[in-house]
C-alpha cells in the first residue's frame, strides 16, 4: 500500500493540467479595468464622430468636456460600458480559455514534461473565433455604450438622454425595433474578432516569450510588460474598424450600412480614416489592456491560493 502511494506521488506531476479557470473572469477583470479607462474610451468616441467646430485633439476633448458636463460628464454611459464587459468580454474571455484548455493535447507528452502551449496561429484562430462570437453577443450594449458616451455631444435637441443602460435597451427596442440591438453587429464582430487575436494572443505569445527569453519571473513585471506591448498590438490592428464600427453605430437613421460609411469617410477624409483617434485609442486601449490583465492574474492567483493549486508557469 504505500508503494502504490508513493508511486503515485511521484506520477502526479506528469498528470497534472492546466488550471481551468472559472468562465466569468475575463468579464470581471475588463469590467474593473473599465472603471479605470472609461474616459479615455469616452474621448476617443468624440473624437471619431466629432462633427463641426468639437475639438480636434485629445486634450481639447477632455476639456471640452469637463468645461460643459463637469467632471461626471467623464463617465457619461458607465453602466452601459460595464454591462458590454459583462457580456462581451465574459463571452469572448470565457470561449478562448476554454478551447485554450482543450487543445492543450498531453498524449503525446513525455513523463513528467509540460504540456506544449498552443502555436500561435491556433492562439490567433482560437482568440479570432471567441471574439467574432463576443462581438455578437455584446453587440446591443456596444450599440448603446457608443450612443450614451456620444449623446452629450449632440444638440439638445438630438439627444436620446438614455437614463442608463437598461433604459436605454428598452427605448431602442421600442422606439428603433429589435433590429436596432444588430446595428453594426458584422463590423463590430469583426472588430471583436481581430481584438480579441490581437489583444488575447499577442499577451499570451509575449508572456511566453519573455518567461523562455529573458530572467523575468511569472510576476508583475511580466504581466505589465505583455499587456503594454499587446494593447501596441491591438490598437493597430483595430484602429480602422474600430473607426467604422464606432461612425455606424452612432448613426440613428437612413443608409448606414458598411460601405456607406467607407465611402462617406474616404471621401471626406482619404486614407487617414484609418488611422483617427489612434493616438487616444492607443492611450485607452493600453491602459485597458494592462488593467485587464494584470486584474485577469490576480484574479487567477487568488483562485489557486484559495483552491491550493500550485503557480505553474
Amino acid at each position: 500500500m504505500a508503494k502504490t502511494d508513493e508511486s503515485r506521488a511521484v506520477a502526479a506531476p506528469a498528470t497534472q493540467r492546466p488550471v481551468h479557470y472559472p468562465f466569468w473572469f475575463g468579464g470581471s477583470s475588463s469590467s474593473m479595468a473599465a472603471c479605470v479607462t472609461h474616459p479615455l474610451d469616452l474621448v476617443k468616441v468624440r473624437l471619431q464622430t466629432r462633427t463641426g467646430d468639437m475639438p480636434k485633439t485629445m486634450s481639447g476633448t477632455f476639456v471640452h468636456i469637463i468645461k460643459h458636463n463637469g467632471l461626471r460628464g467623464l463617465y457619461n454611459g458607465l453602466s452601459a460600458s460595464l454591462l458590454r464587459q459583462l457580456t462581451y468580454s465574459t463571452t469572448r474571455f470565457g470561449i478562448y480559455e476554454e478551447m485554450k484548455s482543450r487543445f492543450v493535447s498531453k498524449k503525446d507528452t513525455p513523463q513528467g514534461a509540460t504540456p506544449a502551449a498552443p502555436s500561435l496561429p491556433l492562439l490567433i484562430a482560437m482568440a479570432s473565433a471567441s471574439g467574432f462570437i463576443g462581438g455578437i453577443a455584446g453587440n446591443a450594449t456596444d450599440v448603446l455604450n457608443v450612443r450614451m458616451q456620444h449623446d452629450a455631444a449632440l444638440p439638445p435637441a438630438q439627444r436620446r438622454n438614455y437614463a442608463h443602460a437598461l433604459d436605454g435597451l428598452a427605448r431602442m427596442v421600442r422606439d428603433e425595433g429589435a433590429a436596432s440591438l444588430f446595428r453594426g453587429v458584422w463590423p463590430n464582430s469583426a472588430r471583436a474578432a481581430a481584438m480579441t487575436a490581437s489583444q488575447l494572443a499577442s499577451y499570451d505569445v509575449f508572456k511566453r516569450t519573455l518567461l523562455r527569453l529573458t530572467p523575468m519571473k511569472d510576476g508583475l513585471a511580466t504581466h505589465f510588460t505583455a499587456s503594454f506591448l499587446a494593447g501596441v498590438v491591438a490598437a493597430t490592428v483595430t484602429s480602422p474598424i474600430d473607426v467604422i464600427k464606432t461612425r455606424v453605430m452612432s448613426a440613428s437613421g437612413g443608409n448606414h450600412g458598411v460601405v456607406g460609411v467607407l465611402r462617406e469617410v474616404y471621401a471626406k477624409e482619404g486614407m487617414r480614416w484609418m488611422f483617427k483617434g489612434w493616438v487616444p485609442s492607443f492611450l485607452r486601449l493600453g491602459p485597458q489592456t494592462i488593467c485587464t490583465f494584470l486584474f485577469l492574474e490576480s484574479h487567477r492567483k487568488i483562485y489557486r491560493q484559495i483552491n491550493g493549486i500550485e503557480d505553474t508557469v
